[in-house]
């Protein structure tokens, strides 16, 4: 059952949270995620907009769903804008497992008219664990099996994980 803000952060022995910078490739894009270490895992909730619509590429590949994950580094660096965020490193993996099943491997975000919200729940890490990564929202859906990334395409959003 849904549960409100005030009874996660009573619960929760320790919150994290992310406030997303939007790249060139979408630059209305504007959401946070908070993370909340409950008793036997992490509490995730993630809500953005300004999210590309789903659409098909000329070269095959697509925009949307958007795959998400934790990536090596807390650093959120735009770069040239053409391949954002690139400074973030490659997907947080600790235990050195197969792409599908990395600690940091999130469920992708579906576009509704831009706007996604979700909760899910894992007990992949702690919260602890975690600060000082960075989320990146990429522009396609991952696959959850090409090594090492699942092919999920430009990084259209970047936000550090910091201590609530």
């Amino acid at each position: 059952m849904y549960q409100p803000y005030s009874y996660r952060q009573t619960y929760a022995s320790s919150v994290a949270r992310v406030d997303f910078l939007s790249s060139p490739l979408a630059p209305q894009l504007k959401g946070s995620m908070q993370f909340y270490q409950m008793p036997y895992g992490v509490e995730v909730f993630v809500q953005v907009e300004g999210l590309p619509e789903f659409m098909k590429k000329k070269n095959g590949k697509q925009v949307g769903p958007h795959g998400f994950h934790i990536h090596e580094k807390g650093v959120c660096e735009i770069g040239d804008g053409k391949d954002p965020f690139e400074s973030a490193g490659g997907h947080w993996n600790p235990d050195g497992q197969p792409h599908g099943n990395h600690a940091g491997d999130f469920p992708v975000l579906f576009s509704n008219q831009g706007r996604a919200r979700m909760i899910f729940f894992t007990d992949r890490f702690d919260v602890n664990d975690i600060i000082g990564k960075s989320v990146i929202i990429h522009e396609g859906p991952d696959d959850f099996q090409s090594q090492p990334s699942g092919k999920s395409g430009k990084r259209i959003a970047c936000g550090i994980i910091e201590k609530a």
